[in-house]
This record gives structure tokens, C-alpha cells and sequence, in this order.
């Protein structure tokens, strides 16, 4: 019994974060992206279609094929993916389904996205992370969101904005049984990640989870409050433009009040509506849970000493 007990935590762990291409989940992502921007062709009709026109063959066949190829080269199978079907870049809208439907546009969460849902379509383990450390050691506010994969005893990152499918990110927001936290992946000779240094302690890949589709679906919302026309960071602004940001935040924010990022912009976008003590009180809050998690970016403390 307590066996059986066991693993239906592990599996409702596991529902937390994993959302395969055919799962509610993943057409949850989808239905909020068409409802911003209507009128695009329906995603997985087009998705479908593009695959076999670039691929000669459908992404069903696809899919079985990799389920029993190694995870190293599943992994580079969906990272080509992504390079073929998606060609365009795009900060101002590549976070949205339907553009990417529309125009074959991406960016960085909307790709981490597919790639997990391709790699748990085909039977692996996967999930998103976001990024706080490139390879570089250009560090960010959570700038980029990445894929990882799964495997016993050891995760990869799967990332198409880079030339090569598994780079080494140098910080990533995780969830562990403390709740998110910054941490330092370490790195073995062929990019497999072996340990994550956090500021409770150096833990393995089984005692880490990928972000919740919870925070993932908060993400998105983050990108539509942030990229807003005429918002807070999309300017000129205009009192629509902050209006429309501000909801998008506020939407992202009940999704995953847990979502620094998220929180952090609503404050700076309340700052901008002239909303002084919701502002202040968000900035805090903020602030508060970057501090929690392990590191606090110089734009959060230079937020607060403008207060």
C-alpha cells in the first residue's frame, strides 16, 4: 500500500509540469493564445500540416519513430523541429500560438514549450525551465525560458535559440521541495546536468521538477502584459496600453502568484498608472520572493530604492 501511495504522488507530480502536445494542458496554452489574437489557422491543423510538408511524413509517424530512437537524438530531432517549421524570431509576438500559426514565428517560451510537448508526446520526460544565467554568464530578470529533458540520474537542456541543441545555461529557475528556487546546474563533460546548487544545498536531478504548467500558462500571460502596445515596457505608452498591461499581469499574477517576474512588472506598471501604494506593495512583495528563491536582480533593488 504504501508502494502504491508512492507513485500515485510521483504521478501527480509529474501532471504538475507535463503537458504533451495531445493533452488538455497543452490545448489550454492554446485556446488562451487564440482568444488574444483570433483569426489564425487552427494550430494543430497547421502544425500537423507544416510537419509533413517539411518532414514528408506525418508527425504521428514521427512521434512513434523517435519514442524508440535514444533521448539524445529525440532531443535533436525536436530542436530541428523548431529551427524548420518556426523560422522567424520574434520578442513582440513569437510567445503566441496563433503567430506562430499565422507568420512561423517563435521566441524562447512558446519553443520550450513545443519541444517539451514533442519529447513528452513521444514517451520521454520533460518540462520547461526559465533562465536567470546564459552560457556566457550574462545574467537576466528570468530573460529566457529553456526545455529539458528527462532521463535517470541526469537532465539536459534542449534549446533552439542556440546553434547547438543542449547549451549550459549557468542559472535556472526550479522547483524543489522548498518551492522555486535560483539554481547553478553542474555539468558533465557531455552536457548532461548531474546537480543543481541551490542555497539550501547542492541536489539532485530527482529532487528537482521542471516549472508547473501553472506557472508556465502565467508566463504567457507575463509576455502578452509585458509586450502590450503602448504598456509598460512597449512604448509610446498610452493609458490603454498600461490598461492592457496591467491586466495581463494581474491575469499572470492569479495564475501563479509565486511568479516574481510577474509580480515585479505589475508593480512597475501600477508605478506608470500613477497607482503609488499597489505599486509599492507589489514591488515588496517581489522583491520578498526573489529573496526567498536565492538571488534578487539589481532591477528589483533599484525599483525599491526609487520608491
Amino acid at each position: 500500500m504504501r508502494h502504491l501511495y508512492a507513485l500515485l504522488l510521483l504521478s501527480l507530480s509529474l501532471v504538475a509540469w507535463a503537458f504533451p502536445l495531445d493533452s488538455p494542458a497543452f490545448a489550454t496554452l492554446v485556446k488562451d493564445s487564440y482568444q488574444e489574437v483570433p483569426g489564425a489557422p487552427p494550430f494543430r491543423a497547421w502544425w500537423d500540416a507544416a510537419y509533413r510538408h517539411a518532414f514528408g511524413e506525418s508527425l504521428q509517424e514521427a512521434l512513434h519513430r523517435e519514442a524508440k530512437a535514444p533521448p539524445l537524438e529525440a532531443a535533436t530531432w525536436a530542436f530541428q523541429v523548431i529551427k524548420r517549421l518556426l523560422p522567424r524570431f520574434s520578442l513582440e509576438e513569437g510567445y503566441e500560438f496563433a503567430y506562430a500559426a499565422r507568420k512561423g514565428e517563435r521566441q524562447c517560451l512558446l519553443q520550450a514549450v513545443l519541444v517539451q510537448g514533442l519529447l513528452e508526446g513521444a514517451g520521454f520526460r520533460a518540462g520547461v525551465y526559465m533562465v536567470y544565467e546564459n552560457p556566457e554568464g550574462k545574467r537576466s530578470n528570468l530573460g529566457h525560458a529553456v526545455a529539458v529533458l528527462r532521463l535517470a540520474g541526469r537532465d539536459y537542456l534542449v534549446d533552439p535559440s542556440e546553434p547547438t541543441p543542449f547549451p549550459r545555461h549557468r542559472g535556472l529557475l526550479v522547483v524543489t521541495a522548498k518551492g522555486l528556487r535560483f539554481a547553478e546546474p553542474q555539468y558533465s563533460g557531455d552536457g548532461a546536468i548531474l546537480a543543481y546548487r541551490t542555497r539550501e544545498g547542492t541536489l539532485s536531478p530527482k529532487e528537482v521538477e521542471p516549472l508547473s504548467f501553472a506557472y508556465v500558462r502565467s508566463q504567457f500571460y507575463y509576455y502578452r502584459g509585458e509586450q502590450a502596445k503602448g504598456g509598460v515596457l512597449r512604448g509610446p505608452r498610452s493609458p490603454e496600453g498600461l490598461a492592457r498591461s496591467e491586466a495581463m499581469l494581474r491575469k499572470a499574477v492569479a495564475l501563479a502568484p509565486e511568479n516574481p517576474l510577474a509580480v515585479y512588472l505589475l508593480g512597475l506598471t501600477l508605478g506608470k498608472e500613477g497607482k503609488e501604494s499597489e505599486a509599492k506593495a507589489a514591488l515588496l512583495h517581489a522583491a520578498a520572493l526573489y529573496q526567498a528563491y536565492g538571488w534578487v536582480p539589481p532591477g528589483v533593488e533599484a525599483a525599491l530604492k526609487r520608491l
